[in-house]
């Protein structure tokens, strides 16, 4: 693991890149509303990425003193600017160059993967939503084109309705996966560990495809 600092206008966002030998992929994290790149749950998820071979960056999408401005938290477009600041970070670095790129967004964190997906239609392998916001995108929804998995906690009732609407407005290949019993921070026994699994099985399968499609027409 190694600790890196990732410029986006006149601020610097510290972050951690971790790249498993052979990695296959990089996933580049998004935290939700009132966490960092230190949130345990992605922390979880992003260890279990790095198991099955995939790359990670976990980064701070704001400096402490705009965190204490409850509107740069839900600021979608100031959240996404940062998201794909960090994609541009993490692309010619040595350790990640010429591998698939996916986005795994939480909360707030996740409508701000969606729209950078749409932005970059042919640069995004795959995108996975825990819990997330992703009605919070509006429009762009339809852009995007990467394969796109939302997991829901099944108890999460007002979450779990804004992401059936997103899965009947994403126009690609998509998917819904809720998470009986679980409620919006997966801590019940078991739940983030299913993300966990849910979320390797997405990347592994479709940042493979990218590569092996890049190799084909590289």
């Amino acid at each position: 693991m190694s600790q890196v600092e990732i410029e986006s206008g006149r601020v610097s966002l510290p972050g951690e890149l971790t790249v498993p030998p052979d990695a296959v992929g990089i996933v580049v994290f998004a935290h939700g509303t009132g966490s960092s790149r230190l949130s345990p749950r992605n922390v979880a998820v992003a260890r279990a990425l790095n198991g099955r071979g995939i790359a990670t960056l976990l980064f701070d999408l704001l400096t402490p003193a705009e965190a204490n401005d409850r509107g740069n938290v839900f600021d979608i477009d100031l959240l996404s600017d940062r998201l794909e600041d960090a994609v541009r970070w993490a692309m010619p670095r040595r350790e990640a160059a010429g591998l698939a790129i996916g986005l795994f967004g939480a909360s707030t964190g996740a409508a701000a993967a969606l729209v950078v997906a749409a932005r970059r239609s042919t640069g995004i392998a795959a995108v996975v939503s825990r819990g997330g916001r992703p009605d919070l995108a509006g429009a762009t929804l339809e852009e995007v084109t990467a394969p796109t998995l939302l997991i829901v906690g099944g108890e999460d009732t007002v979450v779990m309705e804004v992401n059936r609407e997103a899965e009947r407005l994403l126009r690609r290949e998509k998917r819904l996966e809720v998470i009986p019993g679980a409620g919006h921070l997966f801590e019940e026994p078991g739940a983030l560990e299913r993300v966990s699994e849910l979320a390797a099985e997405w990347f592994a399968r479709y940042l493979r495809r990218a590569r092996a499609g890049a190799s084909e027409t590289g």
